[in-house]
């Protein structure tokens, strides 16, 4: 791999690691990424089911709290974005290759004990999520289901089975190229039922409640906001996707993290806005967390704005399924070296994936808020915090043994990956401590 200089002008010159050239026939053809495109991966990747947990959580301390939590949050992943960019892009230089994975980037810089971590860290990752999502998605719709049918509510089990047994199967049926363009309508679907929810909620806003505040309720809230603003793992792909030109690159991991914060920081103050005392008042019914997004499905603040709700939070829920479902997919395939000849039957994989979170949200439907929760603090505070850090720290080292001058994505030396590492085990200790 050898690197591509394009002169712009005779004082500015722009490197790119490679450049992704196909051909046509006898022609060839350069096949550069845009900006745009790894925008959208960046944000697509983030905007997920993990919005429905955020007026939960930040409940307890109102929406200027909770807006400063969620700014201080997306800075702390903006960093970490960065971070990887940063060592998968040298990664790249040192290795002479076009492209290599979060996994291959751990592994070359931190060795084999360093990758398992994060294997690890990563599979609880997507069990937990996979868990929280089906416990919500079936609940969501045993409830629609009890309503539209004008039955009683059904029991958890029946939802949570449902679910999976509706999302799984047709995934585990349905060809790549039909999930693809069912789960672009799930995102349109998504995206339509979200304004709409904007927009109603917004005519039920309460002044009073826009002034509330309670600070000391705010830590409870960060490993849930972690989860939500969470998209280091794709960064790999975007360097690949941009051919390693870290102006681009920084672009797209900024541009593409500031539109989820601006969703959720708007969706955050409309929800919280929209929820009254008077609808808070004796709604607990025994949950350890009182969900504002369970009032309004019930039409709280209106039977419009209750539908809107359930829609937008059945397809957030369903659009992030289908994406962790082939992420750990993609992860057995790798540790068993699965491959599509030596593999005629996915029964056995799909089952792996599906069944072990499908059994504990049938034994335990209120786990929802927990796997959130557990998940941002260990997982997300491993694979966005200490391990983007750690590799930083090494990889620089060694660039000051050789004498290499590259110019790295994060300005703040050691004080900043300090700072990274540090905030990551806090995290970790106030869970533990709040376990004992």
């Amino acid at each position: 791999m050898v690197p591509i200089k394009t002169v712009l002008n005779d004082s500015e010159q722009v490197t790119r690691l490679f450049s992704h050239l196909e051909f046509d026939g006898k022609k060839l053809s350069h096949q550069p990424g845009s900006v745009l495109g790894s925008t959208a991966l960046i944000a697509g990747t983030t905007v997920g089911a993990g919005i429905l947990a955020l007026p939960a959580v930040t409940l307890p301390s109102g929406i200027v709290p909770s807006t400063s939590g969620l700014i201080a949050v997306w800075l702390y992943a903006l960093v970490s974005g960065l971070l990887v960019a940063d060592v998968t892009l040298n990664t790249m230089r040192t290795e002479g290759r076009a492209s290599i994975g979060f996994m291959g980037v751990v592994e070359k810089i931190l060795g084999k004990l360093g990758a398992r971590l994060t294997g690890g860290a990563y599979l609880f990752m997507h069990y937990a999520l996979l868990v929280a999502y089906i416990t919500e998605g079936g609940e969501i719709l045993a409830y629609a289901a009890a309503k539209i049918g004008g039955l009683q509510i059904l029991p958890t089990w029946v939802g949570t089975t449902t679910f999976t047994l509706l999302f799984g199967g047709i995934m585990y049926l349905g060809r790549e190229k039909f999930i693809e363009k069912l789960n672009s309508a799930f995102v349109g679907i998504v995206i339509v039922s979200f304004l709409g929810l904007l927009f109603l909620a917004s005519r039920h806003i309460q002044s009073a409640q826009l002034l509330f505040q309670n600070w000391s309720a705010l830590g409870s809230a960060i490993s849930v906001m972690s989860v939500a603003l969470f998209f280091q793992n794709v960064v790999p792909l975007v360097v690949t996707q941009l051919e390693g030109d870290a102006r681009k690159i920084r672009q797209s991991i900024l541009m593409g993290s500031v539109i989820p914060l601006i969703m959720f920081l708007a969706w955050n103050a409309v929800i919280l806005g929209s929820v009254t005392p008077d609808m808070l008042h004796g709604t607990a019914d025994g949950r350890t967390v009182l969900d504002p997004l369970q009032i309004l499905r019930a039409g709280g603040a209106g039977e419009w704005l209750g539908v809107l709700v359930s829609i937008f939070s059945e397809f957030a829920i369903a659009t992030s399924f289908i994406g962790f479902v082939y992420g750990l997919l993609d992860l057995f395939k790798d540790i068993f070296s699965i491959t599509q000849g030596k593999f005629s039957s996915r029964l056995p994989l799909y089952s792996l994936v599906l069944f072990p979170p499908m059994t504990l949200g049938t034994l335990n439907p209120s786990i929802f808020f927990t796997a959130l929760d557990y998940t941002g603090t260990f997982s997300i505070s491993v694979l966005g915090g200490i391990i983007p850090a750690l590799m930083s720290w090494k990889q620089r080292q060694e660039q000051e043994k050789s004498d290499s001058t590259n110019q790295p994505l994060v300005p703040g030396g050691k004080v900043t990956l300090i700072v990274m590492i540090g905030v990551a085990l806090a995290m970790m200790g106030r869970q533990i401590l709040s376990i004992y």
